[in-house]
């Protein structure tokens, strides 16, 4: 039997786009310089009264509408983040009471930029086993909140926004190798790389919020091997090949490391969603913000097979192949 079906994505993004060149103006960078590293291009940086949960909670009224169902069918609430707006409670259940569906379940994930496929695979194992029927899942983020603006290496790869997908469980008649839903998932993670993708602070360590350091030329290189080999990991449970794939919707953290994945795959570049370019690294955010603008522009149609894809801080990585 087939996993838990796709029923509608949606996503948010803040009102402020900054570009390059306005970044240029507050460190010493410039638009070429970001360009030829990482593609980025713009990004979304969150301006007042917007948090990880109002963009969180933008996001799943958007996915509720394009599913076509209503808030009170939602039993779960995963929300990925590594920026939530308190300590505790998750955010989830502010975007639940938001959403008036309060009593179901609802917690965070906390897996960096890899939480979306942690969060997917999650609500797919509840769903499988009843604990609702409906849920969603999102991806939020507002990690300009948590940037050093003096570091150039790290300030110009991270933008702001939300993603969000509603799943619905699966049933006993939708089964076979072109019924809709989640086809199979891996997930991995190697605490002891923790050095090289980090936050500097935290409630127990140092009481502070902290700020992202990054030791770029190493994840790198991790992350090419890394999700090359989850994907293959994944095609191989499933008994697809990469040229079966319809198109790939990977996390997006630099254009470099999509094209190397892809060249490594044998996948070609036209069957990479691509959003780096206008949203900047968003973490947990970038997988179902680009699977959102892939489906609303008509690229991901119905029956296409998909795979999400993504590595984060921990590092933590893995993938999800989905039937839509």
């Amino acid at each position: 039997m087939t996993g838990s079906r796709l029923l509608g994505t949606g996503s948010a993004l803040p009102r402020q786009v900054v570009t390059n060149a306005q970044l240029a103006e507050w460190v010493d960078t410039s638009d070429e310089w970001i360009v030829e590293r990482t593609g980025i291009r713009q990004r979304h940086i969150a301006g007042e009264g917007e948090t990880t949960a109002t963009l969180a909670t933008a996001a799943a009224r958007a996915a509720l509408a394009d599913a076509g169902v209503d808030a009170s069918s939602i039993g779960l609430i995963i929300l990925a983040t590594a920026t939530p707006d308190n300590t505790f409670p998750a955010t989830a259940t502010k975007v639940q009471d938001a959403l008036g569906c309060n009593g179901g379940i609802a917690f965070d994930v906390a897996a960096v930029c890899s939480g979306f496929l942690y969060a997917l695979s999650v609500a797919d194992s509840l769903l499988r086993t009843g604990m609702a029927k409906r849920a969603l899942v999102i991806g939020a983020e507002t990690f300009s909140r948590i940037l050093d603006w003096e570091d150039r290496t790290t300030c110009v790869l991270f933008g702001d926004g939300a993603g969000a997908v509603v799943l619905e469980a699966p049933s006993a008649d939708n089964a076979g190798k072109d019924a809709p839903g989640i086809i199979g998932s891996k997930l991995h993670a190697d605490g002891a790389q923790h050095d090289l993708l980090y936050v500097d602070g935290g409630p127990s360590s140092t009481q502070t919020v902290g700020h992202v350091r990054m030791r770029g030329p190493e994840v790198f290189r991790h992350a090419v091997v890394n999700l090359s080999d989850v994907l293959k990991e994944v095609l191989a449970d499933t008994g697809f090949s990469a040229s079966d794939i319809d198109w790939v919707v990977p996390h997006q953290a630099n254009a470099r490391i999509l094209d190397a994945t892809a060249r490594k795959l044998g996948i070609t570049p036209d069957k990479v969603i691509v959003t780096v370019d206008r949203h900047a690294n968003t973490s947990a955010a970038s997988v179902p913000l680009a699977l959102d603008v892939a489906r609303k522009d008509g690229r991901i149609k119905a029956g296409d097979l998909v795979m999400l894809e993504a590595m984060g801080g921990g590092f933590t990585w893995g993938a999800s192949l989905i039937r839509m």
